[in-house]
């Protein structure tokens, strides 16, 4: 069960036994996802259509686009900004669960609310991960300019990343796009635990005969359905907030096409829609909805199974 629950039977792991949990179902779902991530990113940045009409379109599909990076750029591509991507998962996941457990059992202390009610998992849901953004917004970014260069890169490495970006864009550069990235994500994690937690009791409604003997594998659907619900309503602002983090970016995104400074999200928003329509919001929402059936699926299923081992570890050390 993800978050607390007053009724579950005796089962009781540590604080940092969640975290952890988080940190490594981050962690083995960011190598599982990268290559959609970074074709995800490279379609949310080009302004020409994502179609095989327009000439000018570098990329108009998902296999076309995992080709021509492929061919132009080498298989490590597609883990491009790994590293940072890496430290973002486990950090992400670690503060996300954490936090996510906690304010779930103050609901449930505090207040008349039943903590496993669908308006608690969104309130709470939304909550922890505003606080998981803030606290690794900045390798977000980097995760994000590392994925968007191309050859010859700009920066060669994390390091080199970091002194470059302070010297010449100056501390905030790190939370470039965080205003569309906080909008954006206290509903996507909102709709993330409460549809995960929804669709499980839809499950066990309407296969109440398979009890726990495919509990694995109930999790990694429910974490999947709820995964590519929650990334259809809120798209339009993660490819908002993706064109914001490339901001003073431009020259290492020329060989790709179009390139668009924006003066914020209103203006961001407003230039989409004028020169893209109202499609260009959903710039690169099939391979996001994969990465988002696979990352959300894998992130709960791993969660999960790593509390579940860390309770019946606890479980077998205890004295009889």
């Amino acid at each position: 069960m993800v978050g607390y629950d007053p009724k579950a039977d005796g089962r009781s792991i540590s604080s940092f036994e969640v975290a952890v949990a988080g940190s490594v179902s981050g962690l083995v779902t960011r190598v599982m996802v990268s290559p959609l991530d970074v074709i995800k990113i490279r379609f949310q940045l080009q302004i020409e259509r994502l179609s095989r009409s327009d000439p000018s379109a570098k990329y108009y599909g998902i296999l076309q686009a995992g080709r021509q990076i492929l061919q132009e750029e080498g298989l490590a591509a597609f883990w491009k900004g790994h590293v940072p991507a890496q430290l973002l998962s486990i950090g992400y996941g670690a503060v996300q669960f954490l936090s996510f457990e906690l304010l779930t059992e103050l609901v449930h202390r505090a207040t008349e609310y039943d903590a496993r009610d669908f308006s608690v998992h969104f309130a709470c849901g939304g909550l922890s991960a505003s606080a998981a953004t803030l606290a690794v917004q900045p390798v977000d970014v980097l995760r994000t300019r590392f994925a968007a260069q191309g050859e010859p890169k700009v920066y060669k490495t994390l390091r080199d990343a970091v002194v470059t970006m302070y010297r010449t864009e100056g501390p905030l550069v790190f939370y470039k796009g965080l205003n569309p990235t906080l909008i954006a994500i206290f509903p996507y994690a909102g709709f993330q635990f409460s549809f995960y937690s929804a669709l499980k009791h839809v499950h066990e409604w309407v296969l109440p005969a398979q009890g726990r003997k495919n509990e694995n594998l109930k999790n990694l659907l429910c974490g999947s359905g709820a995964g590519v619900i929650s990334k259809t309503l809120t798209y339009p602002l993660d490819l908002l907030k993706k064109r914001l983090q490339v901001g003073g970016f431009e020259r290492a995104r020329a060989t790709f096409g179009q390139v668009r400074s924006y003066r914020g999200l209103l203006h961001c928003a407003q230039q989409v829609l004028r020169e893209e329509g109202p499609t260009g919001f959903f710039k690169g929402l099939s391979p996001s909805l994969l990465k988002a059936a696979l990352s959300t699926g894998f992130v709960f299923f791993w969660y999960e199974l790593f509390c579940n081992l860390f309770h019946h570890m606890k479980k077998a050390d205890s004295p009889r």
